[in-house]
């Protein structure tokens, strides 16, 4: 017979939802896996989007992670056994709901924040990138850290990072898969503040509350010149990033990066 704490553990919602005076926010909600991308949770992410794109009553929409992470990438246990196998039945709808949530994001009339409330890699990452605005703790961390594993940049971040930081830069994290800390992302301008974690959400809540307050109009219309424009050129990028990905994703090298991950080992890539 499962116990009644196991049995809660099963129910909890991969994604909290919650809503007050025009501001919706959602929490990806497996904070003991750090939020990692799982097709449950990819799913109910978009799934979610999409339905608050199509709600006139919420002005301004904010997306955080629960526990210690915002979104710590896709999950590498579940990649790890489809690589073992050779399946795509864990990756693709995997990738595929990235590529619309990313979309939604950039495309739905309201304006979203992420709060990122600690490490955002990989997937994660580029989560907040799609946002409009981002403000992190100061112990929040950011990654490309696709590289480390032998795989291909996903839900849009080969678009996202160039446009912010340039390619040089942008490059150099791709390339090592580095994570860097929340004062280096200020500075690069990937995020738009930095705060204690213990104001993050007073001041996320100051925010959404002043930009739901203002004309929703204008505001709308800004986005859509901010972005809308974007939609062919990102929709094109996110269908490279997914063959990409599966091509990498079958090589040996994405096998060796992930076996070197659980095993706590630096991985011997050779370019195959």
């Amino acid at each position: 017979m499962m116990s009644n704490a196991a049995q809660s553990a099963q129910e909890e919602p991969v994604i909290l939802e919650r809503k007050h005076e025009g501001i919706a926010t959602l929490v990806m909600n497996r904070p003991d896996r750090l939020n990692a991308l799982n097709n449950e949770l990819g799913i109910a992410l978009n799934e979610a989007l999409g339905r608050l794109a199509a709600d006139s009553a919420v002005r301004v929409v904010v997306i955080t992670g629960a526990g210690r992470a915002f979104c710590a990438g896709g999950d590498l246990a579940a990649l790890g056994k489809g690589r073992q196998t050779g399946t795509m039945k864990d990756l693709e709808p995997l990738l595929r709901a990235g590529m619309q949530l990313v979309l939604n994001m950039r495309t739905m009339p309201q304006p979203v924040i992420a709060a990122v409330n600690g490490a955002a890699a990989g997937a994660g990452m580029n989560i907040a990138l799609a946002a409009d605005i981002r403000i992190a703790t100061e112990e929040a961390t950011f990654g490309q850290n696709f590289a480390k594993v032998g795989l291909f940049p996903d839900f849009g971040g080969t678009h996202f990072l160039p446009q912010l930081i340039g390619p040089s830069r942008a490059a150099e994290l791709f390339y090592t898969g580095d994570m860097i800390d929340a004062k280096t992302a200020l500075a690069l301008g990937i995020v738009n503040h930095v705060v204690p974690a213990v104001r993050l959400e007073a001041e996320v809540k100051t925010l959404a509350e002043k930009i739901a307050r203002g004309p929703s109009l204008p505001i709308r219309a800004v986005k859509k010149a901010l972005f809308g424009s974007e939609g062919k050129e990102l929709s094109r990028a996110l269908e490279k990033e997914v063959q990409e990905q599966i091509r990498c994703y079958l090589s040996e090298d994405c096998n060796e990066g992930i076996r070197a991950f659980f095993e706590r080992r630096a991985p011997k890539f050779e370019g195959k």
